[in-house]
């Protein structure tokens, strides 16, 4: 009997180390670059130019809307109509907000800005890399979490209007949407129930490597890099540094933790393009890719489950 137990209790050793060799469980794949590709190509098909008052911004407005369906009829869907003063003047725009409710106490919201710049209405300019595919990107992860209901902190999807600016990027012509979203969610709240603001922008490009960025908090860098690390990602991450003026601020401003998930090394620089096609006619669809998608879908994924068990 002796023998048995010590060729049992060796068994069980060898299981458990067995068991604590296993790699960190990653939500690689669970939402496909390839159906997120998809669904930028249709909503550059639909509302080409989205900038603020066109018809293609009401186009992408109705895109969003013909995906949630289902959560506009539960009544988690919500359309936060505000009119900021610009430089053309008074302008009506619109976040939209998906909600999918979790088990803990406590929200994730993801965001991405879905319109393209005022100031470039006369250009061929589509955005693909510049909000079309981020867009794509939510929605996916909407449709994920319609079949699959969060189970940690609940998940909030905002589509924010008027990041870009109308006439010349300031303070005050800029972030209307996430300006106008964290002023009001701090007079109701809202705010001490986020757990994490995490921005989706300019993810799509070929040659993807996200940015290390200065304006997002420490800890949230530190769980991005641990995301990129469980689902094989790391070489994807981190060669550049920079500090990025994007929709993250007017929250990281009120304190809530913040994530700026953007790749600004976009294409080769030139005199004529100094910052490669952003803010051209070349940021097209062509630049984008199903893997870099991928990639991005991937750590979206972990970063929900990273900031869960925090």
């Amino acid at each position: 009997m002796s023998l048995l137990r010590a060729l049992a209790t060796l068994m069980l050793a060898t299981i458990a180390l067995g068991a604590s060799a296993q790699p960190k469980r990653s939500a690689a794949g669970l939402v496909s670059g390839e159906h997120v590709f998809a669904l930028t190509q249709q909503y550059l098909a639909t509302a080409p130019k989205r900038y603020v008052g066109s018809p293609g911004h009401l186009a992408a407005e109705n895109f969003l809307k013909a995906h949630f369906q289902p959560e506009i009829a539960a009544g988690r869907f919500e359309s936060d109509e505000f009119h900021p003063n610009t430089p053309i003047g008074q302008v009506t725009m619109r976040n939209y907000i998906v909600r999918y409710p979790g088990k803990k106490d406590g929200v994730i919201v993801l965001a991405s800005h879905y319109e393209t710049n005022y100031w470039l209405k006369d250009v061929n300019f589509v955005g693909a890399n510049d909000g079309a595919c981020t867009t794509a990107l939510l929605i996916a992860l909407g449709e994920y979490f319609r079949a699959h209901p969060p189970e940690g902190y609940s998940i909030w999807l905002v589509f924010d209007d008027g990041e870009e600016a109308i006439k010349e990027w300031s303070a005050s012509d800029s972030l209307y949407g996430t300006r106008h979203l964290a002023a009001k969610w701090s007079g109701d709240g809202t705010l001490k129930k986020i757990k994490a603001f995490v921005l989706a922008d300019m993810i799509g490009d070929k040659d993807l490597n996200v940015n290390r960025e200065d304006n997002s908090s420490p800890a949230l860098e530190a769980m991005l890099e641990q995301a990129a690390k469980d689902t094989g990602h790391s070489s994807s991450i981190f060669k550049y540094q920079q500090a990025v003026e994007d929709d993250h601020l007017p929250f990281r401003m009120r304190g809530v933790p913040v994530l700026d998930i953007i790749d600004m090394d976009y294409g080769p620089v030139s005199n004529n393009a100094p910052e490669g096609y952003h803010h051209t006619a070349q940021d097209t669809l062509d630049k984008v890719s199903p893997r870099s998608l991928q990639i991005s879908a991937d750590l979206f994924m972990q970063m929900i489950r990273l900031i869960d068990q925090h």
